[in-house]
């Protein structure tokens, strides 16, 4: 099911046995690490620096007899991978131009493609590398000879995988990583998606914590994947320890990390997503013109196989807009709700108005926007009567919502009325000409009267009238046209739904145990989400929007990558079908489900973006916005056709598997 039409390769990072200098032992370590990357459907599998011999070996390296052992070594690694292999690189000292170069060794099914020596080589502490090697840099030869074949050999070769056009690889040795201007970056901006560093990186206090934050840090600013690897216990302990730490990340997001100090052989898989890393290349207009720089690379070809696996090693977030971590979901919340606050001080400061109008109606959106008035008008010093909250009911307003939005206006200390609107409502649908069936004109009318109160009432009280919807709501267009569609300010458009849920639970956990707004708060999350148009059945909510434009977490787990990505309907249903089957879902879903309701989505999202073109200002707050202004910029009239076929066929490939 894993084929390249998704777009992942499969790398790996092994780390094996090792004894310094017996590179017979090391290389029975190294070919079982490589049967076993193959089984696992590997692509491309990296070693440590110098692990046919082990890099602790000091003076040990410039012997005649273990420079012959290392190339006897390497022949027999290419006769055992002559049936078929991943690509691999591996770490060994060659014997080059009568200089000691510590390597990496490129080899796919018995060839040897390429030989990459190491650029920058430490010459401070516990290091002495120019004492026994040649910087890559010194090197006078583009080609050597092995086996009576000329190898391309420099630090200017790139490996291109001719049957994943957007791949290509570029490798780099242990202190190259460490220096400004690394190798790694040139071979990004020359279109290396696939970095590796093959390392021997000796563990002292805190120096785990800084290698994880680098190789996050540089695949996100190389727009790339970084697969870094380094030897472990076996290297000499006479002055330094080894732990073999091993990161595979992307785009500055970590895919897998092995732990350190591990006594037997280890393989790390991970698939890296190198569609998503060609889309943030693509739209990176910055990344586009660094890569004007990048030049003088030669250019190797070659092919890896298809994988054949069936599972994806890879993270997989049912909710990709909440972290998963609660200590990073509350400090996410916090950020949020200062950058909204902030934004909402910074347009009334500017505008010189000191009031906010605001319609809440019991719900998740309005409430979250009812919180950011408030604490926007501490933080501003105004007094929070200067909110102005109303409460609308109409034909479909429930007992439960009405009474949380009083209690918590009340609670808040904010400036509050009810207001009744069905009066008005049924005098607008009786100059209508109206029946007062329950059609969309009946929905309608309540959600254009209440904005246009609203604005009313903030020309009134010299106000801001504060918009609610949310990011979801946006991208389903779930909102009336000239109603909840606009106002003077939208504070929580960028703001997912799934998301909107932890941060007045957030919000709700900063208060004393039994207070007025920590109870009603907490009540207001156990209310199903509901637009309220349509008449309660004995005070029980009828319209549900999760039972009409699907549940929201589901739209959220569609909306993400088809932003932020630009990822095809068929790899996001994959993907999903993936989680289904973890159960990381917050509900039990058929395949048959994911496929409608994102059906669903991409129809509602195409047909609604007329409402985006003309929706007013708001903060971005994440990743993904769809204002009109800054992010998100389609024709009203785009048909989904192809889009909606992509799905189709995924599908059907799905569900032929699920027979």
């Amino acid at each position: 099911m894993l084929t390249k039409d998704l777009g992942y390769i499969r790398i790996g990072a092994a780390v094996p046995q090792l004894r310094v200098t017996d590179v017979d032992y090391n290389l029975s370590s190294i070919l079982d690490l490589i049967h076993q990357a193959r089984k696992n459907g590997v692509q491309i599998l990296s070693f440590p620096e110098m692990s046919l011999t082990g890099y602790t070996l000091g003076d040990l390296v410039q012997h005649q007899a273990l420079l012959e052992k290392v190339r006897k070594s390497l022949d027999v690694i290419l006769a055992e991978t002559s049936s078929g292999s991943p690509l691999l690189i591996l770490g060994m000292p060659l014997s080059i131009e009568q200089k000691i170069f510590n390597t990496a060794a490129v080899i796919k099914n018995g060839r040897l493609l390429g030989i990459i020596p190491k650029t920058y080589l430490p010459n401070y502490k516990e290091f002495y590398d120019p004492r026994w090697f040649a910087s890559g840099l010194d090197s006078q030869v583009k080609l050597v000879e092995l086996n009576q074949t000329n190898i391309p050999f420099g630090t200017d070769l790139l490996f291109r995988i001719k049957n994943f056009p957007l791949a290509m690889v570029g490798i780099e040795i242990c202190e190259d990583l460490w220096v400004p201007l690394s190798p790694h970056e040139y071979q990004s901006l020359a279109g290396a998606t696939l970095l590796f560093n093959l390392s021997a990186s000796n563990e002292i206090l805190g120096k785990a914590d800084w290698r994880r934050t680098m190789v996050l840090s540089e695949s996100g600013r190389c727009l790339a994947a970084y697969g870094y690897v380094s030897s472990t216990l076996g290297e000499s302990s006479n002055d330094m320890i080894f732990g073999g730490q091993v990161i595979i990340a992307e785009d500055g997001l970590l895919l897998r990390e092995l732990n350190l100090l591990e006594k037997e052989p280890q393989l790390l898989l991970a698939d890296v997503d190198i569609e998503k890393l060609a889309f943030d290349r693509r739209i990176s207009g910055s990344f586009q013109e660094a890569a004007r720089r990048a030049s003088g690379f030669r250019i190797v070809e070659t092919e890896i196989d298809d994988l054949p696996a069936t599972e994806l090693k890879r993270p997989l977030e049912a909710h990709p807009f909440v972290p998963a971590d609660p200590g990073k979901r509350d400090e996410r919340c916090q950020e949020i709700i200062s950058r909204q606050i902030a934004a909402l001080a910074q347009k009334l400061t500017g505008a010189k108005i000191k009031h906010l109008v605001i319609g809440v109606s019991g719900g998740l959106d309005s409430t979250l926007a009812l919180l950011v008035a408030v604490k926007t008008m501490d933080f501003l010093g105004y007094p929070r009567t200067n909110v102005h909250a109303f409460t609308l009911p109409g034909f479909g307003t429930s007992k439960r919502t009405k009474s949380n939005a009083t209690k918590l206006c009340k609670a808040l200390g904010v400036s509050f009325q009810e207001v009744n609107i069905t009066r008005t409502c049924r005098s607008q649908l009786k100059d209508l000409g109206h029946s007062g069936r329950q059609d969309i004109t009946f929905e309608n009318v309540q959600a254009r009267y209440r904005t246009a109160f609203l604005f009313n009432q903030a020309n009134k009280l010299e106000a801001l009238m504060l918009g609610t919807g949310d990011l979801t709501e946006v991208a389903l267009g779930w909102s009336t046209f000239a109603g909840d569609h606009i106002s003077h300010y939208h504070v929580n458009v960028s703001v997912p739904k799934t998301l909107v849920r932890f941060l007045i639970k957030w919000a709700a956990d900063q208060e004393p145990a039994g207070s007025p707004v920590k109870n009603c708060l907490e009540d207001i999350l156990m209310t199903p989400i509901s637009p309220e148009l349509l008449p309660p059945d004995k005070e029980r909510i009828v319209q549900k929007t999760e039972e009409i434009i699907g549940p929201v977490e589901l739209a959220d787990f569609f909306l993400y990558p088809f932003i932020r990505f630009g990822m095809r309907p068929g790899k996001i249903l994959f993907l999903a079908d993936q989680v289904r089957r973890k159960g990381l879902f917050d509900r039990n879903y058929t395949l048959d489900e994911l496929y409608r309701w994102f059906k669903s989505f991409l129809t509602r999202f195409f047909a609604n973006q007329f409402k985006r073109t003309c929706m007013p200002e708001g903060p971005k707050i994440g990743s993904v916005s769809l204002s009109p202004r800054s992010d998100w910029r389609m024709p009203s009239e785009a048909q989904p056709g192809l889009w909606l076929e992509d799905l189709e066929q995924m599908y059907q490939r799905l569900a032929q598997k699920k027979e």
